[in-house]
């Protein structure tokens, strides 16, 4: 039998109520949570003592239990004379200080100031159907009538699903009247009702509403929300629209447990879960399912917690990565938790306790209820993260400079800007007495009692903590493995090679090839004379005879030196590493005006005959990757690609005669031969770093 309405609008209506009581019969009708569901908040809000009016009873069994319990002063009021008759059966004799009135309750016959508490539990949802004029009208007539038949100090408490409309009618109403509003989350969606019973994705509030005495010209408004969990203090908010949004995430995660809890494969999902006390983000979420791990008893659901500064890895800070690592983990549902910069955490066991009952909530369907969850992560910690300085750039935004530990134990410096949080701008190894430094000057600042919060700038002496025999970044080095297709490669660290840089960021790519190639003059160019501040301070990049920067747009100065006629200079190698500002297009670097095909015949014409234009390319959008190709390919008539393992980078490596072609072995050849040289006995050089390697896969487009 079908009792809910074809239409919302059904809701406000005397006769679909009638209607309603008569087919359902006897039968209890719990629709927004059960007394033990919803005890917890009416023992927080309603004394044993106080009279209690109940609008729109129903023949829900909440006011024969909150009787049974005590709470005896209880009047009940329905606009449906069917339902008002069975409960008077239902309790005539067995309740009988607890009475049951046919009354509209928006003309209530009760005086004023008769009740110290109003309960509605679902009616007004059931009368706020829509905000036409008519159903408007209505509401205020009742919300005017349950504050007239209120004492001062009494409270409206109004149990709710909280949907936008309801929300700011209720709450516009209440505080306007200078009455405090606070809203409490009560149930989750999946502990609402019996399986029997329709299932809400939103979870249940209570708006409780407490009247104060008018105060003349009063501007004062109260707006508190309270967390589901119990014992939690009720946070103040600033206004009513910050109550509603902070109502509807609230909304939006139940709906998102709902939907995780019945169906698998839902594809890319996160979340962030915030500070209760500050709204800042604590944690990110993302729920990776596998649905082609066979299940078992003991491998349903797991958490991996990333080490900090380890999110922006592609296993931990990719779908693809994190899908191999689900995958390679072996559970059918994995989320993995990364932990924000800026927050404190004390330790695995303790990011654990604070994860786990809410975790739960996105635990897949099927899995026992008393299943352990396994808390996975990578060496059994949470990793070390200290932010060193924190600053805006007027074009770059918000950045930080932090130190983390790697996976072997080794410290590295990054650059992160805030906008883009899990990508890595620039960043450097650290020598290893870097962290027995910074942790003295660490104690010395507990002495002078120093913010645990705020970032320790430690400014380091150009070259003084920077490892610059060793490079990070993995599209860095096939850049540098590029010089191999420079002319006599063997010979290059006594040719006097010119180098142009467009983007400066932490300098580590101009101060590599400064540093091993002593013969050869840097140009870099920098549209952020903050970006320069940060490699001088932060990453030892310094001027000299051989490294000038130029605080220039790269368009711009390219544009000039080619517009110098037949004086201007010519470089034997150009690199651009520059990143675009703009997150909406398809391709992050660099900015699309830097393939454009004009540009380009410039960037031609400053390159020397022989010499080598290095691109490093970051291009998600298929068809715009292949007519960036097309355009560099009809200026530079060779064109090599490097693909960059687990990562979006292309090397693009561009020269201007196609004779200059090389095979493979070849190009592994040269890359062998340069090699060999950089690392003559006095020269610094990372084992690690195998230049052929670079150009193994490398193809010519």
């Amino acid at each position: 039998m079908n009792l809910l309405p074809k239409s919302s609008k059904e809701f406000g209506s005397a006769d679909y109520w009638e209607k309603f009581f008569q087919q359902r019969g006897k039968r209890a009708f719990e629709w927004y949570g059960t007394y033990l569901e919803l005890c917890g908040v009416l023992h927080k809000y309603i004394k044993p003592r106080e009279k209690v009016l109940v609008i729109g009873c129903g023949n829900s069994e909440l006011s024969e239990q909150l009787y049974d319990v005590g709470y005896q002063d209880i009047v009940n009021i329905d606009i449906s004379e069917a339902v008002i008759r069975q409960m008077k059966e239902r309790n005539g004799g067995r309740r009988p200080q607890m009475s049951f009135l046919k009354m509209d309750m928006t003309q209530m016959e009760f005086p004023d100031a008769s009740f110290q508490v109003v309960l509605d539990k679902g009616t007004l949802d059931a009368v706020l159907t829509d905000e036409e004029d008519k159903t408007l009208q209505q509401v205020d007539r009742m919300l005017a009538e349950v504050g007239r038949v209120l004492q001062v100090g009494g409270r409206y408490l109004c149990i709710s699903l909280a949907q936008a409309h309801v929300l700011k009618k209720a709450v516009g109403h209440f505080s306007r009247e200078g009455w405090m509003v606070r809203v409490h989350q009560v149930a989750n969606s999946q502990d609402q009702v019996l399986e029997a019973e329709p299932r809400f994705s939103l979870p249940v509030f209570a708006f409780i509403m407490t009247k104060f005495r008018p105060v003349p010209s009063s501007v004062l408004q109260i707006f508190e929300l309270c967390a589901q969990e119990q014992g939690k203090p009720p946070v103040r908010l600033e206004s009513a629209e910050r109550l509603a949004e902070a109502v509807r995430e609230r909304q939006q995660y139940a709906w998102l447990c709902s939907q995780l809890r019945r169906k698998a494969g839902l594809g890319s999902v996160s979340l962030d879960l915030c500070d209760g006390d500050t709204g800042e983000p604590r944690y990110t979420l993302h729920v990776v399912d596998s649905p082609t791990v066979k299940p078992s008893r003991d491998n349903h659901f797991a958490i991996f917690i990333i080490p900090q500064g380890r999110e922006t890895e592609w296993l931990f800070g990719m779908e693809e990565g994190r899908k191999q690592l689900a995958a390679s983990a072996g559970f059918r549902r994995l989320i993995t938790v990364a932990l924000h910069r800026g927050q404190q955490y004390e330790g695995m066991d303790s990011v654990q306790a604070e994860l786990s009952a809410r975790v739960m909530e996105l635990a897949p369907a099927g899995m026992p209820t008393q299943q352990q969850v396994p808390f996975l992560s990578v060496g059994g910690d949470i990793g070390v993260r200290t932010v060193r300085h924190r600053d805006c750039s007027p074009l770059s935004g918000d950045y930080v400079i932090e130190d983390v530990q790697g996976d072997d134990k080794r410290s590295f410096r990054r650059l992160i800007f805030l906008s883009n949080r899990n990508v890595v701008q620039s960043e450097a190894r650290l020598l290893k007495d870097v962290p027995h430094r910074a942790q003295k000057k660490r104690k010395k600042d507990r002495k002078k009692q120093r913010s645990a919060d705020s970032p320790e700038d430690l400014p380091t002496a150009p070259g003084q903590s920077i490892d610059k025999s060793y490079l990070c970044c993995e599209h860095h080095k096939a850049m540098i493995a590029g010089l191999a297709l420079l002319r006599n490669p063997e010979l290059l660290l006594e040719t006097p090679l010119a180098l142009l840089v467009v983007g400066l960021g932490g300098g580590s790519l101009p101060l590599f090839v400064h540093d091993h190639f002593p013969a050869s003059c840097i140009e870099a160019v920098e549209i952020d004379p903050s970006m320069l501040e940060v490699a001088t301070q932060w990453f030892g990049f310094s001027q000299s005879e051989r490294m000038k920067v130029h605080i220039a747009d790269g368009l711009d100065y390219i544009t000039s030196l080619a517009g110098g006629g037949e004086d201007h200079p010519r470089y034997d190698v150009v690199m651009f590493d520059v990143d675009s500002k703009d997150p909406t297009l398809g391709m992050s670097c660099p900015p699309p005006a830097f393939v454009d095909q004009a540009f380009l015949q410039k960037v031609r014409s400053i390159l020397s005959p022989e010499g080598v234009f290095i691109l490093n390319l970051v291009c998600r959008d298929a068809a715009l990757k292949d007519s960036v190709l097309a355009g560099l390919k009809a200026v530079f008539p060779l064109l090599y690609v490097r693909r960059i393992e687990g990562e979006v980078n292309e090397i693009l490596f561009c020269q201007l005669h196609p004779a200059q072609k090389r095979t493979t072995p070849e190009l592994l050849e040269l890359a062998r031969a340069l090699e060999q040289t950089l690392r003559k006995p006095g020269r610094g050089w990372d084992d690690t770093y195998v230049l052929s390697d670079m150009l193994e896969t490398v193809r010519i487009v």
